[in-house]
């Protein structure tokens, strides 16, 4: 289930596989440049590994392995979102990451039935502004399902 967005609130807007996704600016800790995640056996396929960010050993999630969309090259733009995700922080594998808006609760509108249907990460809610349509995406819907935590190696 989608976070509920409130009127006025800023979200950040991310590319993946050509399509504008935004998420809450409530849920992002932080947008990094890519470095490359250090891989760990035995995890889901989505989960790449996990990167050293300031210290902190950070899970990583190939958000298009996540959406059952094709691979793609890492470019210049490619960008990790840092998510706020219970007691840990958690990356995601963005195209590129580089809008914030201001959302109003006249511009969102149910998704239509079916939208994301290949995938178990629902959209629900989608974001019309001018020329653009934004399917918003919740770090819920994406992380709850995983168990991100076991990326990270015991630190016992």
């Amino acid at each position: 289930m989608t976070a509920e967005i409130k009127t006025g609130e800023k979200m950040i807007v991310f590319m993946v596989n050509g399509k504008e996704y935004a998420i809450s600016v409530t849920q992002v800790k932080s947008i990094e440049k890519w470095q490359k995640p250090t891989r760990v056996p035995g995890v889901e396929p989505y989960i790449c590994g996990v990167i050293n960010l300031r210290g902190v050993v950070t899970p990583v999630i190939d958000l298009r392995k996540r959406l059952n969309l094709p691979e793609y090259e890492i470019t210049d733009e490619t960008r990790i979102i840092i998510i706020a995700y219970r007691d840990i922080e958690v990356g995601w594998i963005v195209d590129e990451a580089n809008d914030v808006i201001t959302v109003h609760e006249s511009e969102i509108e149910s998704a239509p039935e079916g939208v994301q249907k290949d995938t178990d990460v629902s959209i629900e809610q989608i974001v019309k502004q001018e020329n653009r349509l934004l399917n918003i995406i919740d770090a819920n819907a994406v992380l709850d399902k995983e168990s991100s935590q076991s990326a990270v190696p015991d630190q016992a």
